[in-house]
């Protein structure tokens, strides 16, 4: 006969065993996520946008229990790869590449692979067929952006254009800016301007304020990056202009919603992903890696078209509002395998 005791054990292995079943379905090294070590080595950090990234960033990585160490270069080229090295030298695991040059970035990042490191990269090219690119579909983010100015402007209007060369992102937004005006001959670029000097948004305003006074027959400003967007409103407000020019842009944060909100606010549109949502995918596509599965070489998270009027008719003040009440932006079904913890929501 089974003593009490005995029947007492039974009973709690029979309890804890679906337990012990689900922590072993995470596979190597995600079977003892206290050892695995990750670094995010950052160029951009300026702005609503790159903070929420590193929120995400910290609770993907908290979510699947990991060490993370965070690497901060402040648009220094060469720093940011002194940075990597640091992160190879500390024997991390992976590393996640955020923003960058490539002309600085790919050697480093070749440097950590050869050191036998998982390696992804959001929105910098390495050019290196070893490395994920976590991308916003900076095409997709454009064209919803542009096809909303067309959509209220007609095919036909003077434009101002805010760009910097040589990043990624940047980069990819202006092919399809250099489509559009292939496709729409009546858009008439009459000033190209923009830098990433800190504190941005405030560079670009003084940029915008010179350009307005030189060309103040815009009508369109397509600002592809939410700090060039706010920079390019200063300068715009305080031009009384607010009336007769329209900006456009990509990327979104709460403080953003507010000066799109403003009665009579020129910030018409931006197309927009999740930042912190980026931050959870490149966590989760460095996660595959570590855990020899293939997150593919391009992994993009879809774009969503947020306008002033959306805005306004759903009432959205924050970030946590705007995921609430349009789903598709609170999350994106990307870089996911079944043994992946997801951060609560």
């Amino acid at each position: 006969m089974i003593s009490r005791r005995t029947f007492a054990a039974l009973l709690t292995s029979v309890a804890l065993a679906p337990t012990l079943a689900l922590a072993q379905d995470a596979p190597a090294p995600f079977d003892k996520p206290g050892e695995v070590n990750i670094a995010l080595v950052r160029y951009l950090s300026t702005g609503d946008f790159f903070q929420a990234y590193l929120s995400g960033v910290e609770k993907q990585a908290a979510a699947l229990g990991v060490n993370l160490q965070v690497f901060d270069s402040r648009q220094d080229a060469a720093l940011q790869a002194d940075m990597v090295d640091q992160a190879i030298a500390l024997g991390v695991d992976g590393i996640i590449i955020q923003h960058g040059l490539t002309e600085s970035m790919k050697e480093a990042a070749q440097r950590a692979v050869d050191a036998g490191i998982k390696v992804v990269a959001f929105d910098v090219n390495v050019e290196n067929p070893a490395i994920p690119q976590i991308e916003q579909s900076d095409r997709d983010l454009a064209r919803l952006a542009l096809e909303a100015a067309i959509a209220d402007n007609g095919n036909s209007w003077v434009a101002g254009y805010v760009y910097v060369p040589g990043i990624a992102p940047l980069d990819r937004r202006d092919e399809t800016w250099k489509k559009v005006k292939a496709d729409n001959p009546g858009i008439n670029e009459v000033a190209m301007f923009g830098t990433l000097d800190n504190p941005i948004a405030n560079s670009v305003a003084n940029q915008a304020r010179s350009v307005l006074s030189a060309n103040p027959n815009i009508q369109v400003m397509f600002a592809p990056y939410d700090e060039f967007a706010k920079g390019v409103k200063i300068a715009v407000d305080e031009a009384g202009m607010s009336g007769q020019v329209s900006i456009y842009s990509a990327d979104i944060s709460t403080a953003d919603i507010a000066l799109m909100r403003e009665p009579g606010s020129s910030w018409k549109a931006t197309a927009a992903t999740n930042p912190a949502v980026v931050g959870e995918v490149s966590v989760r596509a460095l996660a595959m890696l570590l855990a020899g599965e293939d997150p593919g070489a391009q992994v993009i998270v879809p774009p969503t078209l947020i306008t002033q009027k959306m805005l306004n008719d759903l009432d959205i003040k924050n970030m946590e509002e705007l995921g609430a009440k349009l789903p598709a932006f609170a999350h994106a079904d990307v870089a996911m395998t079944p043994w992946m913890k997801l951060p609560p929501r």
